[in-house]
């Protein structure tokens, strides 16, 4: 079978159907009325044979034939982007949208308050973030790249950890004028304190409570009526002196600062968690990803 040029016409738009979620944001994206996305994607159809996706009134998803080709030709889309990327990337430009499925600590208390300063560095890029729980598939939702806290996932994507966040302890000086100041890590198990569950989005369970000292490690068996999945409302909730909260030093200065809230059992405070990036199989990364990776990494090292 002959190669039918015309395909390729077909493919910038079954990649804008994916990355919107539906033929209308699609059109919006490429300047295109639905009806004209959903021509081209028929015309897609008839010259592949196959039915690329299952449509309703109210919703749309790819068909197992449509999900094969998929993980199959939009790859080669992104292959000639980064062949006009590397082009750029010797000429040192940094250019073009970077769509980046982040974690949502790492966004609120971390990239948020920092954004600014890799957009005024880099004034061609233009960035997207999609605060996701998992990684999902990268290539058929459009996304560059997903920055995890944690432990690095078994995974068919590239994985490369970034750097390493201390685990701090804290409670609001409200609290510990109630309750005490615990002096050991046991003390938390007692019926004086209550401690602020954090639930692990890849478990789905409440991240446990360790403390590192050195070599050694405990694990206890924290009580506590409150459970969280959300990174500012943890804080809210501890600032707020409802309990004891475990905590990453990523955008916990200011409130150590303010005395909103204080640190505890500090000598065992050298538990650490890794902060990774995880990106498709390519042979180079680019260049928008590589600059905002060197801006991350240089930011991690800026004290707050």
């Amino acid at each position: 079978m002959s190669f039918d040029p015309r395909l390729l016409s077909g493919l910038p738009v079954l990649a804008a159907v994916l990355e919107a979620g539906s033929f209308v944001r699609a059109g919006e994206i490429l300047g295109l009325s639905q009806s004209g996305v959903s021509r081209a994607i028929q015309r897609l159809e008839e010259r592949l044979g196959i039915r690329l996706f299952e449509r309703t009134p109210k919703t749309m998803r790819l068909t197992e034939d449509g999900r094969r080709f998929c993980e199959q030709a939009l790859p080669l889309i992104s292959q000639l982007e980064e062949a006009a990327e590397n082009a750029a990337r010797e000429s040192g430009a940094v250019r073009g949208r970077l769509r980046l499925n982040v974690d949502a600590s790492f966004a609120r208390l971390f990239l948020a308050p920092r954004i600014g300063e890799f957009l005024e560095a880099h004034p061609e890029v233009e960035l997207e973030l999609a605060v996701k729980e998992g990684t999902g598939d990268l290539i058929t939702e459009g996304f560059d790249a997903a920055i995890r806290f944690g432990e690095p996932e078994l995974s068919s994507l590239i994985v490369r950890r970034l750097l390493q966040v201390r685990v701090l302890t804290c409670a609001s000086p409200a609290y510990l004028e109630r309750h005490g100041t615990p002096k050991k890590p046991s003390d938390l198990e007692t019926k004086t304190h209550q401690c602020i569950q954090f639930r692990d989005p890849v478990t789905g369970y409440p991240y446990p409570w360790e403390f590192h000292r050195g070599g050694e490690k405990i694990t206890i068996a924290a009580r506590g009526r409150i459970t969280v999945n959300d990174a500012v409302a943890h804080l809210g909730v501890c600032v707020a002196g409802q309990g004891i909260g475990q905590f990453i030093d990523i955008g916990l200065q200011p409130y150590l600062k303010s005395g909103q809230l204080k640190q505890i059992l500090p000598k065992w405070a050298d538990e650490l968690f890794p902060l990774a990036i995880y990106y498709p199989s390519r042979r180079y990364l680019p260049a928008r990803l590589q600059a905002f990776l060197d801006f991350l990494i240089s930011a991690s090292k800026i004290k707050e």
